[in-house]
């Protein structure tokens, strides 16, 4: 069986090095310029070492000198899941994200230079539909009679590959092994909240505000007492900022006269259906759908966790609940990473 070693760009915490770690494959380095995800991604992935780099100024040969990375390497797999803030269809200063444009060009430079048996990148949908956007350069590259890969990306909904949350994303697989490409097989039925949160999943209820200082993170922010009113006046499993819209003591003068826009604020989960996307803001009720489905209180940083799909003993490693929900909203779902790596190791058999 073929001994598959990947390069993961843009590790952030380390979403994609632990689904395909759990795959079989031996990550042998993730690389990021944010210091704040190198204790979170080294705890939890043994043997994997966090590099510290902006990739525009990284050497090609970086790898090669370090890590004894070989050119032409048909075992190698290089991932580049690039910060896309640029490309989002959240409205985000395009000015600010603007470094982000072109990223996937900087990682293209370490594809030349190795030539991997296998690309993967994972991103926001917008990447295809943005004017602006390099996919089609980035495309062409990997097409190219020089380079010889075979590409194939799609737009694909994380909850049909077994994470509990309607999270849309634009998924690129690229070989150059003369193998046709596979993408995971979807699921019969998608993946729901019941089925990962909750006290049956190991989920003690818990108030608004508590504290946990154990590696399970059970952790909550607090609510202001009129939030913490308006929860308590939002329908369960389901429930929305509707429930009290007729109160004038609780609803917000942004809000009156406008119940079809922003309805996800201060809105509950429901049990019976996926989550929605776990962004960077999910420990807030204020920044959309993440009210728990019966208690008062936001979804806590290993509720968050857990929906995208990262196991119980992963732990964050940041000093606040705010960098380390960052850290979790910005991750690619683990458990998506490890149906690509398992697509990966199957063909190498």
């Amino acid at each position: 069986m073929a001994n598959y070693r990947a390069i993961d760009f843009f590790c952030g915490a380390g979403g994609m090095t632990c689904g395909l770690r759990e795959a079989g494959i031996e990550v042998i380095a993730g690389v990021d310029f944010d210091p704040q995800c190198k204790d979170t991604y080294e705890a939890n992935n043994k043997g994997s070492k966090f590099v510290e780099a902006n990739i525009k100024e990284l050497p090609s040969d970086y790898f090669e000198k370090e890590f004894s990375v070989a050119k032409d390497d048909d075992n190698l797999i290089m991932i580049g899941c690039s910060p896309c803030q640029y490309y989002s269809i959240i409205n985000t200063s395009k000015n600010k994200s603007k470094e982000s444009k072109d990223l996937l060009i900087d990682f293209q430079k370490f594809i030349e230079y190795y030539k991997p048996g296998y690309v993967l990148v994972e991103n926001v949908p917008g990447i295809v539909t943005n004017k602006e956007s390099v996919l089609s350069k980035f495309k062409d590259f990997l097409e190219s009679e020089s380079m010889g890969y075979k590409v194939e990306y799609r737009i694909i909904n994380m909850c049909d590959y077994g994470i509990p949350q309607t999270r849309k994303r634009f998924s690129l697989i690229a070989n150059r092994v003369g193998k046709d490409i596979i993408f995971p097989k979807k699921d019969d039925k998608k993946a729901i909240v019941s089925d990962f949160i909750g006290v049956k999943n190991g989920f003690p209820k818990i108030p608004a505000g508590h504290k946990d200082d154990s590696e399970f993170q059970h952790s909550v922010s607090k609510l202001s007492e009129i939030s913490l009113r308006r929860l308590q006046k939002t329908q369960h499993n389901g429930g929305s900022r509707l429930s009290w819209k007729d109160d004038s003591e609780l609803q917000l003068k942004c809000f009156v006269g406008k119940d079809d826009i922003f309805k996800d604020t201060f809105g509950r989960m429901w049990w019976d259906k996926p989550a929605p996307t776990i962004t960077t803001k999910f420990f807030s009720v204020s920044n959309g759908r993440f009210a728990h489905p019966d208690e008062d209180r936001a979804i806590s940083l290993r509720e968050g966790a857990t929906l995208q799909t990262f196991d119980k003993n992963y732990v964050f490693k940041a000093k606040s609940i705010t960098v380390n929900a960052r850290l979790i909203g910005n991750a690619v779902p683990p458990e998506y990473a490890r149906r690509l790596g398992e697509i990966i190791v199957k063909e190498g058999k």
